[in-house]
């Protein structure tokens, strides 16, 4: 026989607090009136935790509500976002992007640095001088957490970033001098799960819980969100789509190689060479860019880019079927370069095509949280590990 548990007094703080931080956070300076509406609490309990959250520097008063309304009742309380800063990085083979934020998700800088080739030995250093440069002229001496969106498998148990293909080498030797920052936890996550939460907190599926994200660009993978969770798999491995052996490629993946499998049909060489075929010019390095162009062209080309659109739409509702039958997500959304260039149209195109080869009702949508969504991803990753030790977030 079990008894239920009554919290405690300093639980039931705690549990408060971060009621009133993420209604902050949410909403902006509230009065608080206005967080007592949104909370539920009584008066006494709202004033003592307005008091200790100014206490701790998380929380202050920036001002008034209302010009005919004085006194404590008007005063606008909001949370202090310089109170930490955060870091997100998208990395791809030939450079990275990063930002430095406050602990509200705000950019406060940005920065760009290519990378030519395989790298240098000083490549990995160079980066994380720029980050800290970045950040010293942001007014940002210390970063709390840096979220890492990179290509490969996130193990579950070790958080280690293991690598599916030939990934340069200062992809991991950058993981390894960002850990050497004092002070700073670094999260390493896989660049298309990042786009997932990016897709699911502020993108195409804030209004579902359950979804799978299809990126289409250098190559194709997948994030799962099911019942509001991301799912990894075993070893970090859900969503590795692109090694899925399909029809219509010249042969079958192997466990060191994607190009037999859903990769060989939708990454960014077959799509241009899919729009050569077609008559429409593609760019003959096939990189996303490449293929984003040839989308693009498609769509601007009316009738004559038709027949191109179809037999890609195909391509995608093919490996889209298969995910589908096996999560039922009802919900699938196009991310990437080329679902980003495709957008709507293409998107309705693979939900008619995925309607023929499925008879699981699924909704496909184009992304919207833009060619930016693997940096939104990590800080909404960062910012979550922040809160969590600031807010006390379980």
């Amino acid at each position: 026989m079990t008894t239920a548990r009554t919290a405690t007094p300093s639980t039931a703080r705690a549990i408060n607090d971060r009621l009133a931080l993420n209604f902050l956070l949410e909403h902006g300076a509230l009065t608080a009136t206005e967080l007592r509406d949104l909370t539920g609490l009584s008066r006494p309990t709202v004033a003592d935790l307005l008091d200790r959250l100014q206490r701790t520097g998380l929380v202050a008063v920036v001002g008034e509500r209302g010009e005919q309304r004085r006194g404590p009742n008007a005063r606008l309380y909001a949370l202090v976002a310089s109170r930490a800063h955060l870091a997100a990085f998208d990395v791809r083979s030939g450079g990275v992007s990063l930002v430095v934020a406050d602990l509200a998700g705000r950019s406060l800088a940005t920065a760009e640095v290519p990378v030519d080739g395989d790298g240098g030995p000083d490549t990995a250093r160079t980066i994380v001088a720029t980050l800290l440069d970045t950040a010293r002229g942001a007014g940002v001496e210390r970063l709390h957490t840096v979220a890492v969106g990179a290509p490969g498998l996130v193990d579950p148990a070790t958080g280690r970033l293991q690598s599916t293909g030939n990934l340069p080498a200062w992809h991991a030797e950058l993981l390894a001098a960002l850990r050497e920052l004092p002070g700073t936890e670094v999260i390493p996550e896989n660049e298309v799960n990042l786009a997932g939460r990016a897709e699911y907190r502020v993108g195409a599926a804030r209004d579902r819980d359950t979804f799978v994200l299809l990126w289409l660009g250098h190559s194709v993978g997948a994030a799962v969100i099911l019942d509001g969770r991301l799912r990894r798999g075993f070893s970090g491995g859900t969503g590795e789509i692109c090694f899925l052996p399909v029809p219509g490629t010249v042969g079958l993946p192997s466990a060191d190689s994607c190009e037999g499998g859903f990769h060989g049909l939708v990454g960014s060489a077959a799509i241009c060479a899919l729009a050569r075929a077609h008559g429409l010019p593609a760019d003959p390095v096939g990189d996303a860019p490449a293929a984003e162009a040839a989308v693009r062209a498609a769509l601007a080309a009316g009738a004559e880019g038709e027949d191109f659109l179809d037999e890609l739409a195909e391509r995608i509702a093919i490996g889209a079927a298969s995910v589908c039958v096996v999560l039922d997500p009802g919900c699938v959304v196009l991310g990437g370069e080329i679902g980003r260039a495709g957008g709507p149209e293409l998107a309705g195109r693979v939900e008619r095509r995925l309607a023929r080869l499925s008879p699981l009702s699924t909704e496909v949508r184009a992304g919207t949280a833009g060619g930016g969504a693997v940096l939104a991803g990590a800080v909404l990753t960062a910012g979550d590990a922040v809160r969590r030790d600031l807010f006390g977030e379980p």
